[in-house]
């Protein structure tokens, strides 16, 4: 009879628990015993080996070891005037270490990359429609999504531009649609305010421009005025090769297509009651089209573009006489264009000069499924961005790994939104110090004698294996209610465990469930063999088995392979939203074999 049968027969429903403290599993156990050599204490010097040797720390100093402990102590038994010879370790300070996620975390929470590559071997932290609070329909627009986008170390910051009612001023929203707009100079003042609170490396600023060019003048005065000498953009006009992010620190950078001819007709003159070229529909609009290789395009498209060949010069009118703004054109750091010619004539012709070409999700699938290796190739010079289909209204997020196998740098993700999409680029972006700039595989950016690339549809051999351990967890009693889970009884916690990344290293194992337990111990371990570890997410789930419903969430991570520090390890979870609970953690063990 479970207990919530038992409870409700005898009508006794004052809550019991199953409350104990929670005891090191046996590798603790031994691994202190080995190290402190069958001693009740563990020295300075012993810990200090046993984080070299154990968790693979290789730099680690004895110094360091007599700091972690020294803060320990402070923090575990409020001591603080210990000598250096007093200073040991019992058995359960060792278990309290292993369980404190800023001292003996997954992975490292320094950059560690090498940042002085070019901004095209990178991925980047790249958000969609960036100052939006909801759906992409009748949401609010406001500055406050991407003050939180900022501050999670997003790099990449997309804002609509249209005129406002009068036509006099520019205002942020997702064009004809119901949301409610946000003044431009609110956005770009929230952005300098904000841009390098996580991280200093450079915010790129994506523009979807539906204006005029007297408002893009307006535009052109906004930024350099907000921005100053924060503003970066190529004295030449335009770039020979993208910069490196340490090179670009503390900058911000303009991206959009270069501004196009404002015709003048019957039905539209400047300064009249008219609005931007009505047909120079958004990027979502017109890769929504992108069904085919070569597009179809329509006669007010090819009126109003500029081919990719014509985009540094300035575009005059012949009707007019009216130029482009130029200083407008001048502060755009990085061009974008899109196909007018077909996607692959694009790939294989844009190869000579540095571009960004903005793809929708739908359009990336085709294009690697059809011809991958040339959109390798593109990314290898140039940046692509791609960015959730328009059906998308809820503002779900698409499946990122196609992108991030075929070199796409800049995924443009709903912030606002959350979803298990979101946790594998919450989880990419945990690598190098949660800095918005994670560096790609190099194999990514390698070719062969034969000007070959790497192959996403070639299954590759296994290159290591990694072992998990799920030891055991706590934290949900002081996160959650006592009744959040089951009413009557302790939760029955289990554990999910995934491998996310090229198709042959997908898999999925899960441990047993515990039953009425608000500390589980499991203790199993997983094998994983991997192809591709370099591009492999580990993805981490607790739920709570319920019988006549669905499953409770207890808690999520999602952690890059490649950053995975090997050893006994805190892993904090997160909920839904992505944000980290105060106190539930599990522990567990990372092995490569």
């Amino acid at each position: 009879m479970g207990s919530y049968d038992y409870y409700r027969m005898f009508g006794f429903f004052n809550r019991k628990f199953k409350i104990h403290e929670t005891a090191p599993p046996p590798d603790v156990m031994n691994a202190f015993r080995k190290y402190s050599e069958g001693e009740a204490h563990m020295t300075v010097d012993q810990f200090a080996k046993f984080l070299v040797e154990f968790q693979g720390e290789d730099d680690c100093t004895s110094a360091d070891a007599e700091s972690i402990i020294r803060q320990l102590i402070q923090r575990r038994h409020h001591l603080t005037k210990k000598t250096r010879r007093e200073l040991e370790l019992t058995l359960d300070d060792f278990f309290y270490f292993l369980f404190q996620d800023d001292f003996n975390g997954p992975i490292t929470t320094q950059v560690h990359h090498d940042m002085t590559a070019p901004l095209q071997h990178y991925f980047i932290h790249t958000g969609h429609n960036s100052y939006l609070t909801g759906n992409q329909l009748s949401s609010d627009c406001s500055e406050i999504p991407i003050i939180k986008a900022l501050e999670r170390g997003v790099r990449g910051i997309e804002l609509d531009l249209w005129p406002n009612s009068a036509k006099d001023n520019v205002h942020v929203l997702h064009g004809r649609t119901l949301t409610t707009p946000v003044p431009l100079t609110q956005c770009l003042k929230s952005i300098k305010e904000h841009a390098f609170v996580k991280s200093p490396y450079p915010v790129i600023i994506t523009l979807e421009d539906h204006l005029t060019p007297a408002l893009q003048a307006k535009v052109a005065e906004m930024v350099t005025e907000i921005f100053g000498e924060m503003l970066y953009y190529p004295e030449s006009g335009c770039l020979e090769e993208f910069p490196s992010p340490e090179s670009l620190k503390h900058r911000i950078l303009l991206s959009t297509k270069p501004p196009k001819e404002y015709l003048e007709s019957n039905n539209h003159k400047e300064g009249q009651n008219s609005s931007p070229v009505e047909k120079d529909s958004s990027e979502d609009d017109f890769f929504l089209k992108e069904t085919t290789e070569h597009t179809i395009e329509s006669e007010s498209d090819a009126k109003y573009d500029s081919d990719l060949d014509d985009e540094y010069g300035d575009i005059q009118n012949p009707k007019t006489s009216q130029l482009a703004p130029p200083q407008y054109k001048r502060l755009i750091a990085i061009h974008a264009g899109k196909p007018k010619h077909g996607l692959r004539h694009a790939l294989v012709t844009g190869l000579d000069k540095v571009n960004r070409l903005s793809l929708n999700e739908q359009a990336l699938e085709k294009a690697a499924s059809l011809y991958g290796t040339d959109v390798v190739r593109f990314t290898q010079k140039n940046i692509l961005r791609v960015y959730p289909k328009g059906t998308r209204v809820t503002s779900s997020n698409f499946q990122p790994l196609v992108g991030w196998t075929h070199g796409a740098q800049m995924l443009a993700f709903n912030m606002q939104g959350y979803g298990k999409s979101l946790w594998l680029m919450h989880g990419l972006f945990r690598s190098n110090g949660c800095c918005g700039y994670v560096k790609r595989p190099e194999f990514l950016n390698k070719r062969g004698p034969g000007y070959e690339v790497f192959d996403p549809k070639v299954r590759l051999p296994v290159k290591k294996t990694l072992k998990v351990n799920v030891y055991l967890g706590d934290g949900w009693r002081l996160d959650f209610s006592h009744t959040h889970f089951d009413t009557y009884s302790p939760p029955d916690f289990y554990t999910k465990v995934y491998i996310i990344g090229v198709p042959a290293d997908e898999a999925k194992k899960k441990t047993r469930v515990i039953l009425d337990d608000w500390g589980p111990i499991w203790d199993e371990d997983f094998s994983f063999p991997l192809t591709v570890p370099e591009l492999a997410l580990l993805r981490i789930e607790v739920r709570e088995h319920n019988m006549s419903e669905k499953d409770d969430f207890g808690g999520q991570t999602c952690l890059p392979v490649s950053e995975l520090r090997p050893g006994i390890r805190a892993v904090p979870l997160y909920d839904k939203k992505g944000e980290k609970f105060r106190s539930v953690r599990l522990l567990m063990r990372f092995q490569f074999l």
